[in-house]
C-alpha cells in the first residue's frame, strides 16, 4: 500500500498541487455565472431565459479573450524553467498591451451584436431584459482582459494560488452584489437581471485591480517588475504572443460557438427549452472548468519541461495528466447523474424545465470523457507551442460535425433539446482524438531534433 501511494504521489502529485488552485479558480469563474443563474432564476423564469441566451453568447467572447491570453503561459513557463525572470516581466508587458487591444476589438464586435440582437429569432418579450444585461457585460470586457493577463503570468510561474484567492474574493463580492441589486436589499433598487450584470462587472473590475496591485507592490514579484519596467511593448513581442494565443482563442472560441450557436437552435424551440438549456449549461461549465483547470496545469508543466528540452518528461506529463483528468471527470459525473431529477429545482420552480433538464443530463455526462481527452492534448500542444493545427481541428470538430449534427437531431428530426445536446459528445471525442494524434507527431519531431 505504501508503495502504491508513493507511486500515485510521484505520478500525479505535482500536477494535482499545481492544478488544484487553477481548478478552484476556474470553478470560481463558473460561480460568477452560477450565482447569476441561481439568483435570477428565483426572481423570474423570463429573466432566467433571457440570461440563458445572453450568457451563452457572451461566453463565446469571454472564452475567446481567455484563450488569447493563454499565449503568455507557455512563454512564461519556458522562461521560468530557464530562470529568466526579467524576460518574463517583458513578456507580461507585451501580453498586457496585446490583451488591451483585443478588448477594444471585442467591445466593438459585441456592441454590433447587441444592436442587432433582435435579428436572432429570440422571443420578443425577452429582448427588453437581454439588452441592458448585455450592455453592462460589454463594459466589463477591458477589466476581464486585464485580469486574464496577470492570471496567466501567475500560472506560468507556478504561483497558481494567488489568482485563486483573487477569484474567490471576486466571487464573494459578486454574490453579495447579486443579493443587493437583484432583490433590492439594503435600500438599493430592485434591478433583477440588470442588477446581476452590474454585480458581475463590478467583481471583474475589482479582480483586475487586485492583480495589478499585487504585481506592482508585492516583493515576491520584484524581479519580474524590473523586467516589466525596463521593457517596451514591441510589435515583435506582441506578434509572438498573438501567434500563440490566437490559435488557442480560435480553438476555444469555435468550441464555445458550438454551444453558443446551439442556443439559437434552442431559442427556436421556446422559452422553456432556453431555461432548461441554461440550467444544463451551468452544470456543464462546472464540469468543464474542473477538466480545463487541471489541463491548464498540464500546459504549465509541459512548457516548463519543454523549456529545459526534457521531452521524456513532457510525454510523461501529458500521459499522467490524461489519466488524472479522466478519473476526475468520471467521478464528478456520478453525482450529476444521481441528482438529474432535482438539479433544476435549484434554479427554477418550473416542472417543465425539470423534465427537460433530467433528460438532457444523459448526453451531458456522455461527453465528459471526450472533453477530458481533448483538453489534455490541447493544453499539451499549447505547452510545446505547437498550436496552429488546433485551428483546423477545432473547425472540423465543432462546425463540420457538431452544429450540423445538433440541427439535424434537435430541429430536423424533432428530438429537441436532448437532440441538440447529443451532438456534443461526438464532436468533443473527435477533437480529442485529433489533438492526441497531432501532439504525438509534434513531440516526435522535437525528440528527433527537427
Amino acid at each position: 500500500m505504501a508503495f502504491t501511494l508513493e507511486k500515485i504521489k510521484s505520478r500525479y502529485g505535482a500536477l494535482a498541487a499545481l492544478g488544484l488552485p487553477i481548478v478552484v479558480g476556474q470553478i470560481g469563474n463558473v460561480v460568477l455565472g452560477f450565482a447569476d443563474t441561481l439568483m435570477v432564476g428565483h426572481h423570474s423564469m423570463e429573466e432566467l431565459a433571457a440570461a440563458s441566451f445572453v450568457n451563452t453568447m457572451f461566453t463565446l467572447v469571454v472564452l475567446f479573450a481567455t484563450g488569447f491570453s493563454y499565449g503568455l503561459t507557455p512563454v512564461a513557463g519556458s522562461l521560468f524553467g530557464r530562470g529568466m525572470k526579467g524576460d518574463i516581466g517583458a513578456a507580461v508587458k507585451n501580453s498586457l498591451a496585446a490583451n488591451m487591444l483585443l478588448s477594444a476589438a471585442l467591445v466593438a464586435v459585441t456592441v454590433v451584436f447587441c444592436l442587432n440582437i433582435h435579428r436572432f429569432g429570440q422571443p420578443d418579450e425577452l429582448l427588453p431584459l437581454m439588452r441592458p444585461y448585455l450592455w453592462v457585460n460589454i463594459a466589463s470586457l477591458p477589466f476581464l482582459c486585464c485580469f486574464n493577463t496577470f492570471k496567466q503570468f501567475f500560472d506560468g510561474i507556478t504561483d497558481t494560488k494567488t489568482p485563486m484567492f483573487v477569484i474567490i474574493g471576486g466571487n464573494l463580492l459578486n454574490i453579495f452584489g447579486n443579493w443587493v441589486l437583484i432583490y433590492g436589499e439594503l435600500g438599493a433598487p430592485e434591478l433583477g437581471l440588470f442588477g446581476a450584470g452590474l454585480s458581475t462587472a463590478l467583481s471583474r473590475a475589482v479582480m483586475a485591480a487586485a492583480c495589478v496591485v499585487l504585481f506592482f507592490r508585492h516583493r515576491r514579484y520584484r524581479e519580474f517588475r524590473a523586467g516589466f519596467a525596463a521593457a517596451s511593448a514591441s510589435r515583435g513581442g506582441m506578434r509572438r504572443l498573438a501567434s500563440l494565443g490566437l490559435p488557442v482563442a480560435l480553438q476555444m472560441g469555435m468550441e464555445t460557438a458550438a454551444f453558443s450557436l446551439s442556443a439559437i437552435f434552442v431559442g427556436w424551440i421556446g422559452t422553456t427549452a432556453l431555461a432548461a438549456h441554461q440550467v444544463v449549461i451551468t452544470v456543464s461549465q462546472l464540469l468543464y472548468m474542473v477538466s480545463s483547470g487541471m489541463a491548464a496545469a498540464v500546459a504549465v508543466r509541459v512548457s516548463y519541461f519543454a523549456g529545459q528540452k526534457d521531452y521524456r518528461a513532457v510525454r510523461r506529463t501529458s500521459t499522467y495528466g490524461l489519466q488524472l483528468i479522466l478519473t476526475i471527470a468520471a467521478t464528478l459525473s456520478l453525482p450529476v447523474f444521481l441528482l438529474k431529477d432535482t438539479i433544476s429545482w435549484w434554479f427554477t420552480d418550473s416542472a417543465e424545465v425539470c423534465v427537460l433538464v433530467s433528460q438532457t443530463v444523459i448526453p451531458l455526462i456522455a461527453y465528459q470523457l471526450g472533453d477530458a481527452v481533448q483538453y489534455t492534448f490541447a493544453n499539451s500542444l499549447r505547452g510545446i507551442e505547437h498550436v496552429r493545427p488546433m485551428i483546423w481541428i477545432a473547425f472540423f470538430a465543432y462546425f463540420v460535425v457538431s452544429l450540423p449534427l445538433g440541427w439535424m437531431l434537435g430541429i430536423h428530426m424533432g428530438y429537441g433539446l436532448v437532440g441538440i445536446w447529443s451532438a456534443f459528445p461526438v464532436c468533443l471525442s473527435t477533437a480529442g482524438v485529433l489533438y492526441f494524434l497531432c501532439f504525438r507527431r509534434a513531440l516526435g519531431r522535437l525528440e528527433a531534433g527537427r
